[in-house]
C-alpha cells in the first residue's frame, strides 16, 4: 500500500474513533487539572432585596503552592454587614479551604460524583448531569456544560448538595470557566441563597487575571484605597 494511502487510512480511523466518543467520555479523559498559581483582581457583590441592602468589594487574590491563598482588600462600599458577613466571609472561607487542603474534595472526579450524559444545551455546549456521592457544601447537584469537541469544562450549574447552615435552606450556583494562557480558570461565580427571615439573596464574584502560572496575561484596573491583607486582619 502506498504511503499516502496508509496515512489516509489512519486519519479515517482516528476520525471515526473520535466521532464515536461522547462529550462525557472526552471530559472524563481529560482528568483533573493541577492547581493553578495566579494573581487576580476580583470584584464581589451581594444584594438582599427584602432589606434593600447591597455591598461590594474588590480584592487582589493570589495563590501559589508555597504561600497558599491570600487576599488584600483594595476597595469596598455599601452595607457594612454584607461586606463583613458575606463578601469578606467568602474570601476567608476560600482561604480556609486551601489551608485545609480541601479543593480536591470539590474535584469533578468519580470519587466525588456520578456522571450521566445529557442533551445538548441551547448555547451549543454538551450537558452532563452530575450527582454528588455525598452531601458536602463543596459539591454541586446539577449539571456541567462542556465543549462537545474536546470535553473542556465551560460551566457548572446546580444547587449545593448540603446547605451551608441551618439558616440557609438552599443555594443555587453558576460557575463559569475559560481557558487563559492554555489553562482553565474560573471567571465568574454567581449564587442565589434562600435564607430564613432574610429571604432571597444574590452573590456574584468575577475574576480579572494578571498572572497565571507565572505568565503575565492581563492588566486589571487597580482600585484606589488602602489594602487590608487577608492573612492577618479581621
Amino acid at each position: 500500500m502506498h504511503s499516502h494511502a496508509v496515512v489516509a487510512l489512519v486519519v479515517a480511523l482516528v476520525s471515526a474513533a473520535q466521532n464515536g466518543v461522547s462529550p462525557l467520555q472526552r471530559f472524563l479523559a481529560r482528568g483533573e487539572e493541577p492547581a493553578v498559581e495566579y494573581r487576580a483582581l476580583r470584584r464581589l457583590e451581594a444584594h438582599n432585596p427584602k432589606f434593600n441592602q447591597t455591598g461590594w468589594m474588590t480584592a487582589w487574590t493570589e495563590y501559589d503552592r508555597i504561600h497558599g491563598f491570600r487576599f488584600t482588600i483594595v476597595g469596598e462600599g455599601g452595607s457594612g454587614y454584607i461586606r463583613t458577613k458575606v463578601l469578606r466571609a467568602a474570601l476567608e472561607a476560600e482561604q480556609k479551604i486551601w489551608a485545609n487542603h480541601e479543593p480536591e474534595k470539590a474535584s469533578l472526579t468519580d470519587e466525588n460524583y456520578t456522571f450521566d450524559a445529557g442533551t445538548p444545551a441551547s448555547d451549543g455546549l454538551a450537558t452532563v448531569a452530575v450527582k454528588p456521592r455525598r452531601k458536602d457544601v463543596l459539591l454541586v447537584d446539577g449539571a456541567i456544560f462542556v465543549q462537545p469537541s474536546d470535553g473542556d469544562l465551560a460551566r457548572i450549574e446546580g444547587k449545593l448538595s448540603k446547605a451551608p447552615s441551618f439558616w440557609t435552606r438552599r443555594v443555587d450556583v453558576v460557575r463559569r470557566y475559560e481557558r487563559i494562557a492554555g489553562v482553565r480558570v474560573p471567571v465568574s461565580i454567581e449564587s442565589v441563597a434562600h435564607v430564613l427571615i432574610a429571604g432571597r439573596s444574590t452573590f456574584k464574584m468575577t475574576y480579572e487575571y494578571e498572572t497565571i502560572n507565572g505568565q503575565h496575561v492581563g492588566n486589571p484596573a487597580r482600585q484606589e484605597g488602602r489594602g487590608q491583607e487577608g492573612r492577618n486582619s479581621r
